[in-house]
């Protein structure tokens, strides 16, 4: 592989990104149990896998040009631009469309985040906003950021790889924090469990989810 690699190497802007975005998750996140725990560190492992291969070293674009045969004059950070041939404006593109998604999802996530934080302290059941179409609306932002900024605009072999996990283990994580909440609400929770899905709202209400986010 003789090929030149643009856009990496800058190792020091990997560091400030992946600290910070980390600081974010395990803030916002707030793990209390292993479940929990595990479940942020497995984000923070797309994080660390994501941003290192964004500023860092393109593992995966080494890989497909040493082993899978990526055949290009010029090799960009950027999978996309370089699987298509498109070059910057390819990266662009991606970036653009990555960034929409990233900060829709940060913004569902952060909505979410301050719906339940505030129906916590005043100890009751909230149904209403966000939560009258997705019963988990944060862990909605949270994979459509990770899949925006991770699959979209820079993808990566770890990063396509660990985002099902991710939003395996955050089903299994809303499955038992439901249980939890049945214990507390009975019937109320039971009653809203039926009438409104769990991660994605139906497809006439995305506009809405997607305005209130905002």
């Amino acid at each position: 592989m003789n090929e030149p690699i643009a856009h990496s190497g800058v190792w020091a802007l990997a560091l400030i990104t992946i600290t910070i975005a980390s600081w974010i998750i395990y803030k916002y996140l707030d793990p209390k149990t292993w479940r929990e725990w595990a479940g942020a560190g497995v984000i923070q492992a797309f994080i660390i896998a994501l941003y290192a291969e964004m500023y860092g070293f393109p593992l995966t674009i080494y890989f497909l040009a040493r082993f899978g045969g990526l055949d290009r004059t010029e090799l960009n950070a950027n999978l996309w631009s370089s699987l298509l041939g498109m070059g910057e404006t390819g990266m662009m593109i991606s970036m653009i469309l990555g960034y929409i998604l990233l900060f829709i999802g940060i913004g569902i996530f952060f909505k979410g985040w301050h719906q339940v934080h505030r129906a916590r302290q005043e100890n009751k059941l909230v149904t209403d906003g966000l939560y009258a179409l997705a019963r988990h609306p944060q862990y909605t932002g949270l994979f459509i950021a990770l899949f925006g900024e991770g699959v979209v605009h820079w993808p990566t072999l770890f990063s396509v790889g660990l985002l099902p996990i991710i939003v395996f283990i955050y089903y299994r994580l809303s499955k038992r924090e439901e249980l939890a909440v049945i214990k507390e609400f009975g019937d109320e929770y039971l009653e809203y469990q039926r009438r409104v899905p769990m991660f994605i709202p139906r497809f006439s209400q995305w506009k809405s989810f997607v305005e209130q986010s905002k």
